[in-house]
C-alpha cells in the first residue's frame, strides 16, 4: 500500500464471525487514530468458516482460518489483517511480516455454565462442550466424570448449547478474551485459573499481518503498527510460539502455554502437554530475566524464543513426544 491515494481508507481483512469483526474494526481504529483515515473491513471466507461441522482438528487445525485472508493480503485485496494470534501458524509465510502485536486481553478460559456454577459445582456426569483437544484434555483431567462433548460454531452458537432456551449442554468452556470482545462477560461463571486449565499458546492475544513491501512504502501506516505494538505481550507470544514450534505440534494439538512477566522481574513461561483423556500430563516452567531493551523481542534468536526452545527441549526429554504422537493417531 502507498501513499500516493490521500486519506485513503485503511482496508482490513477479516473474517465475517462477529468475534473476527469486533476485533478487526477495533484494532484497525488503533491503526488509523489521528491519521485521518477511515477503516474499511473486507469480508473473506475461509475454508475453516465453511465447514462449521468437522472438527478442527480434523479440518488441519493450525491454518484453516488463515489462508484464504492471507491471500487476499498478497493479492492486494486488502492493505492488513487481524488474527487471533493462537489461529496462526508458527512458520513465518512468505512477503508477510508481523506487523504489529496488540495488547493482550485475558488469556485464560472462561466457564459458561446453567446456573452460573463453577467447574466444581458441577454435577456428577454434567455435559461440557468445546472443540478444543487441550481444553478436553483438561477438563478430563480435573475432572474425569464430566462428559466432555465437542462442538463448533461462532461465540453465540457455542453459548446457546448451554444457555439458550434449547441448551442441551451443562456448560461451554470459551476463550475469555473473546466473550470481553463481544461484550458477553454475564455468560461467564467462572474464570478458569492457569493451574486448572491452561491457556493455548498466543491465546487472548491479536496479531496484525502487513506485507513487507506496506512497511517500506506507507510511513504512516509503519509508525502506526509501533505504536499499537505491545512489548511485553509480544514477548510472550513469541516464547509461547516458539514452544509450539518446538514441539512440532498444531494449534489444535494438546499443548497449552502461558508466558507471563512476574512481579520479580522475569518472564516465565509455564507449559503442558497432555493426553487427550487428560489421564498424563507433562508439565514444566522456565524463566529468564524480563529486559525488553535487552534485544529483539521476537524472532528465531531472541531471547523469548530460546525460552520457548528451552523448556519444549525439557518437555520432549520427559516424554512429551509420545503424548503428542498418541494424540495425532
Amino acid at each position: 500500500m502507498s501513499d500516493t491515494t490521500e486519506l485513503a481508507p485503511l482496508r482490513i481483512g477479516t473474517r465475517a464471525s462477529e468475534l473476527a469483526l469486533t476485533q478487526s474494526r477495533q484494532v484497525g481504529e488503533q491503526l488509523v487514530a489521528g491519521s485521518g483515515r477511515a477503516v474499511e473491513l473486507v469480508h473473506v471466507s475461509t475454508h475453516g468458516d465453511r465447514d462449521r461441522t468437522t472438527p478442527l482438528a480434523q479440518l488441519g487445525g493450525t491454518g484453516v482460518f488463515v489462508t484464504a485472508v492471507r491471500q487476499a493480503l498478497l493479492g492486494g485485496e486488502v492493505d492488513a489483517i487481524v488474527h487471533s494470534l493462537k489461529d496462526l501458524p508458527t512458520a513465518a509465510a512468505d512477503g508477510i511480516v508481523l506487523g504489529c502485536v496488540p495488547p493482550r486481553e485475558d488469556p485464560r478460559d472462561a466457564l459458561c455454565a446453567r446456573e452460573g456454577l463453577a467447574l466444581a459445582e458441577l454435577p456428577h456426569g454434567a455435559r461440557v462442550g468445546t472443540g478444543s483437544p487441550r481444553r478436553a484434555a483438561q477438563l478430563r483431567r480435573t475432572r474425569p466424570d464430566l462428559d466432555v462433548v465437542g462442538i463448533r460454531g461462532n461465540v453465540g452458537t457455542r453459548l446457546a448449547r448451554a444457555l439458550g432456551p434449547q441448551a442441551d449442554l451443562d456448560a461451554v468452556v470459551l476463550a475469555a478474551s473473546g466473550l470481553m470482545r463481544v461484550g458477553r462477560t454475564e455468560a461467564i461463571s467462572e474464570l478458569l485459573d492457569p493451574a486448572v486449565m491452561l491457556p493455548a499458546p498466543a491465546q487472548g492475544a491479536l496479531a496484525v499481518e502487513v506485507t513487507a513491501q506496506a512497511v517500506q512504502e506507507s510511513p504512516w501506516l509503519a509508525e502506526r503498527l509501533q505504536v499499537v505494538e505491545d512489548p511485553q505481550t509480544r514477548a510472550a507470544v513469541t516464547a509461547e510460539r516458539a514452544l509450539l514450534r518446538a514441539l512440532e505440534a498444531g494449534c489444535s494439538a494438546p499443548v497449552a502455554a502461558l508466558a507471563e512477566v512476574t512481579a520479580g522481574g522475569a518472564l516465565r513461561l509455564r507449559a503442558l502437554a497432555i493426553r487427550p483423556d487428560g489421564s498424563h500430563a507433562v508439565t514444566g516452567s522456565a524463566e529468564i530475566p524480563w529486559d525488553p531493551a535487552a534485544g529483539p523481542l521476537s524472532g528465531p534468536e531472541s531471547a523469548p524464543a530460546r525460552l520457548g526452545e528451552q523448556l519444549a527441549a525439557e518437555l520432549l526429554e520427559r516424554g512429551a513426544g509420545e503424548i503428542l504422537e498418541q494424540a495425532r493417531t
